[in-house]
C-alpha cells in the first residue's frame, strides 16, 4: 500500500512539481505564456486580475437587472431532491447506488430564479433548482445578456488556437454541488458573484477516483407533491463515474475510509476559491468537485468556457495511466499492480520506472512544441 502511494506521489512531483497550492497569477497571461506555463504541462491556474472589464460584473448583481433582460426568454431549470445532479445516490427500491441525473424543465427566466431563490432560504425544501445546461447555454437561451461579457477569453483563444465550443451561464445556490468527474475540454472558468470552491486532482490520481460501472437513472418532478421521485433508465445503460465523496457525514465517515484508502489516505486534493472577478484555468481531464457560496442575493453567478483539448501525447499518457487497473483494497496483494493488456502482474517498482521515464518524456515533447510554427 505504501509503496503504491509513493509512486504516485513521485508521478504527482513529476507533473507538476512540488507545489501544494494552484498558482494564483496578479495579471491575465499572454497567450505564449498561458500555453508554455500551464497548457502545455496541463496545470492549473487562478488569474485574480483577469482584466474582466465586463457590464456583467456589476449588473448580474442585480437581480431585478436578470428577470427584465430574460423577461421573454425560457431556459432550462435542473432540479434535485438535494442540489447534487449527476451524483451517485442509492436507489431507495434497489438498494444499490445508481448514477442520478437531473429533473429539466423549461420554464420562464422570472420563474425559474424565483425558484433558485426560494429554496436557497429553505431548511426543508424538498427541491433544489439549479440554472443550467451544458449545451452552449449562455450564447442559446441567454443570448440577449451576451453584450454583458466576452464571447471568449482572448488570450486562452489565441494560446489553444480556435474559439470556445460551448459558453454555459451556471446561477445557483448553496445547496449546488458537483460531484467529483472530469471532463475532455480545456476550461476556463469566470465566476461573476459568490465564490466557487473546488477540489481538484490531476488526470494522473485516476486510480484514486474508483471509478465504476452505476446503473444510470434520473430524477422526475411532481408538480402536485413538489418533490421529485428516481426512476432507473430503461432500457438499462450504466454510466462510468467516481466512487469517492470527499466530504462524508460524520456516520459514514469511517466506512467511506476504509472503502476508499487510495483518496482519503494519498496527497490530499488541491483546494482553491474563485471569486468573483476571477478565472480558473482547469486543464482538460483533471478531476474536480465544486460547490459554492452564494453574494448578498442568495446566489452564485458563472460564466464557463469549454475549448476543445488537443488529443496529443498527454491524453495518451493519461488513457495508459488509466489502463492499469488496482486489486481490491482488502486483497493482500495490494501492493501489486494488474495491467489490462498483460494479463500479469507488474511490479511496482518496474512501473515507477515506467512512468517516471514517460512523465520525462512528456515534459520534453512540451517544451519542444513551444517552438513549434504555432508561435512563430
Amino acid at each position: 500500500m505504501k509503496e503504491v502511494e509513493k509512486l504516485w506521489e513521485e508521478v504527482r512531483e513529476l507533473s507538476l512539481g512540488n507545489n501544494s497550492r494552484i498558482q494564483r497569477l496578479d495579471a491575465a497571461p499572454t497567450a505564449v505564456e498561458f500555453l508554455r506555463e500551464f497548457v502545455s504541462q496541463n496545470k492549473p491556474c487562478i488569474i485574480n486580475k483577469a482584466n474582466l472589464h465586463w457590464p456583467a460584473l456589476s449588473l448580474w448583481t442585480q437581480l431585478s437587472y436578470l428577470s427584465k433582460t430574460m423577461s421573454s426568454s425560457l431556459v432550462s431549470l435542473h432540479l434535485t431532491p438535494n442540489g447534487r445532479a449527476d451524483s451517485l445516490v442509492k436507489h431507495p427500491s434497489l438498494d444499490q447506488l445508481c448514477f442520478a441525473s437531473a429533473h429539466v424543465q423549461q420554464l420562464p427566466f422570472d420563474q425559474a430564479l424565483q425558484l433558485v431563490l426560494s429554496n436557497s432560504n429553505s431548511t426543508d425544501s424538498k427541491v433544489v433548482a439549479y440554472l443550467q445546461q451544458q449545451n452552449d447555454c449562455f450564447r442559446s437561451e441567454y443570448s440577449v445578456l451576451g453584450s454583458d461579457c466576452d464571447q471568449h477569453i482572448p488570450w486562452a483563444t489565441e494560446a489553444l488556437g480556435c474559439y470556445p465550443e460551448a459558453v454555459n451561464l451556471w446561477i445557483g445556490n448553496h445547496l449546488s454541488e458537483t460531484s467529483f468527474h472530469k471532463d475532455h475540454y480545456e476550461n476556463l472558468y469566470a465566476v461573476v458573484s459568490g465564490q466557487k470552491h473546488f477540489l481538484l486532482l490531476p488526470p494522473t490520481d485516476v486510480h484514486r477516483m474508483y471509478i465504476r460501472h452505476y446503473p444510470a437513472a434520473h430524477y422526475s418532478y411532481s408538480q402536485d407533491m413538489l418533490e421529485c421521485t428516481l426512476e432507473l433508465e430503461t432500457p438499462a445503460i450504466h454510466v462510468p463515474w467516481c466512487s469517492v465523496n470527499p466530504y462524508p457525514s460524520p456516520e459514514t465517515r469511517e466506512t467511506e475510509m476504509a472503502k476508499f484508502p487510495l483518496f482519503f489516505n494519498g496527497p490530499k486534493p488541491f483546494e482553491c476559491t474563485v471569486n468573483a472577478g476571477e478565472i480558473l484555468y482547469l486543464p482538460s481531464m483533471w478531476f474536480h468537485h465544486v460547490r459554492q457560496s452564494p453574494d448578498e442575493n442568495g446566489v452564485t453567478v458563472a460564466v464557463n468556457y469549454w475549448y476543445d483539448m488537443q488529443f496529443d501525447i498527454k491524453y495518451a499518457y493519461f488513457n495508459f495511466l488509466q489502463s492499469i487497473h488496482y486489486k481490491s483494497p482488502h486483497d493482500p496483494t495490494l501492493s501489486e499492480i494488474e495491467c489490462e493488456d498483460s494479463g500479469s502482474d507488474a511490479s511496482v517498482h518496474n512501473l515507477r520506472d515506467e512512468v517516471r521515464a514517460d512523465t520525462l518524456t512528456l515534459n520534453a515533447v512540451d517544451a519542444k512544441q513551444d517552438n513549434e510554427d504555432r508561435w512563430v
